[in-house]
């Protein structure tokens, strides 16, 4: 992976060969490795390494964009002179901003300099197919890890970079009669990855989810695993973006400066955030603002580009997509305050209700009320009297976000959930629409 002296001086080079008032360049480089695995066997191991530069050129109000992923002098030539030629036959953009000059950035260390091997991910795989194999069930995942760079130089002086690395084991349990379990770990480093505690816990799953039994679709009181949280989170997202607030595409139009979830929701888009530690900065070299979105259920701030702030007077927070954007802002590193319950004590407060590993097939149903749909899936389970009674068939749900994030009763400490930060939640009245086959 190139290092941050390398990157600068290929983005300058190519800014010296491109003939136009302003240049930017991105050069984005990762490397990627996985070991999948299914019926208790590892049957596929990749590596893929990428690079790609990326060059804007800016003359007035027009802009052309060239891309490649070589080095060479001969093509760093070709792309700059490919962007000045796409700028000539461009048409002028009147809401094109002119580039940033430099900018200060919190640094975020997000990079774990360790060397993970494809034996390393083939004997943590080992582990949990030895522990599913001895109790009879089969197991399916991944085991893969990465790391990249992301940096923005410009003519005007601006430099942005960010590294980062990234570990993930997911595991897939399957026991006779139906049987169903899963559990999946993210991490900055393979310090935080134990195999044995993601095996123990999909495995668990999969044996208590044998022989599910049917129970009619309707109302009922939830408790929702952190992965089933962050499949409804994610859908608040594009809620936030001031230009859909502006044009009438967010369900928040008319609804900014009020309470719209319950007292107990709070949720900020914070790359800064320990379990996070996103890029911090946007494609336009912004750089990126921790934004409180919601605060004790009121809808309270909206995340800003370049030009929807620049419409309204305000400063933007750096959650842009670049400079010929047509969609405004979306809020990256989404962060759920929690509370103090345990998933164990939402169990035992509940006297009759359903416990949810987590959903799959998620899709937005009705944007502007936040009506969305999907399946339960790996672990579905009926609570009786404080208890978990038996395991239960698959549900489809059908919901409004602004009602779920109005009836939630109890949350636990938030945890790292698939992108996203988010707690345990028991939810009262959560509609299941219909039972499923799957």
């Amino acid at each position: 992976m190139l290092e941050r002296e390398e990157i600068e001086d290929i983005a300058h080079k190519v800014i010296d060969l491109c003939q136009a008032d302003e240049v930017q360049v991105f050069i984005y480089g990762s490397e990627s490795y996985l070991t999948r695995y299914a019926e208790n066997h590892i049957h596929q191991n990749t590596g893929v390494s990428n690079l790609s530069i990326s060059v804007e050129a800016i003359i007035g109000r027009k802009m052309g964009e060239a891309s490649t992923n070589r080095l060479d002098d001969e093509s760093l030539r070709k792309v700059a002179r490919n962007a000045v030629e796409l700028v000539r036959i461009s048409p002028e953009d009147p809401n094109l901003l002119p580039l940033l000059g430099p900018q200060e950035y919190e640094e975020v260390n997000a990079f774990y300099d360790e060397e993970i091997t494809p034996m390393d991910r083939a004997e943590g795989v080992k582990r949990v197919i030895d522990m599913c194999r001895r109790r009879g069930l089969t197991a399916a995942g991944i085991f893969s890890n990465s790391r990249g760079f992301l940096a923005i130089v410009n003519s005007k002086g601006l430099f942005a970079f960010h590294k980062s690395t990234s570990v993930t084991f997911s595991l897939s349990v399957m026991a006779e009669e139906d049987g169903a379990g899963w559990c999946e770990r993210s991490s900055r480093t393979i310090e935080d990855i134990d195999p044995e505690e993601i095996g123990e816990i999909a495995i668990r799953k999969a044996e208590m989810s044998r022989s599910p039994r049917e129970i009619p679709p309707g109302r009922y009181t939830v408790i929702l695993e952190p992965a089933a949280v962050d499949s409804l989170i994610r859908f608040l997202s594009f809620s936030f973006n001031a230009m859909a607030v502006d044009e009438g595409r967010s369900p928040l139009k008319g609804k900014i400066g009020l309470k719209v979830f319950g007292e107990n929701i709070n949720l900020a888009s914070d790359v800064y955030h320990p379990l996070h530690r996103g890029t911090p900065f946007d494609p336009e070299g912004v750089p990126t603002k921790r934004v409180q979105l919601i605060e004790k259920g009121v809808a309270a701030n909206l995340v800003y580009d370049r030009l929807t702030a620049q419409k309204h007077g305000v400063e933007p927070t750096g959650h842009g997509l670049g400079l010929r954007n047509t969609q405004g802002a979306y809020p990256r590193a989404l962060v759920m305050e929690g509370g103090e319950s345990t998933l164990e004590e939402m169990i035992r407060s509940t006297d009759r209700g359903i416990l949810v590993t987590r959903f799959h097939y998620e899709n937005m149903v009705d944007p502007m009320n936040l009506i969305v749909t999907g399946m339960t899936r790996d672990g579905t389970f009926w609570i009786e009297d404080g208890e978990i009674k038996f395991p239960i068939k698959n549900f489809r749900f059908n919901v409004s976000l602004f009602d779920v994030l109005s009836s939630v009763e109890a949350m636990s400490e938030p945890v790292y959930s698939r992108g996203v930060v988010v707690p345990a939640m028991k939810v009262n009245d959560f509609n299941f629409s219909s039972g499923t086959q799957f």
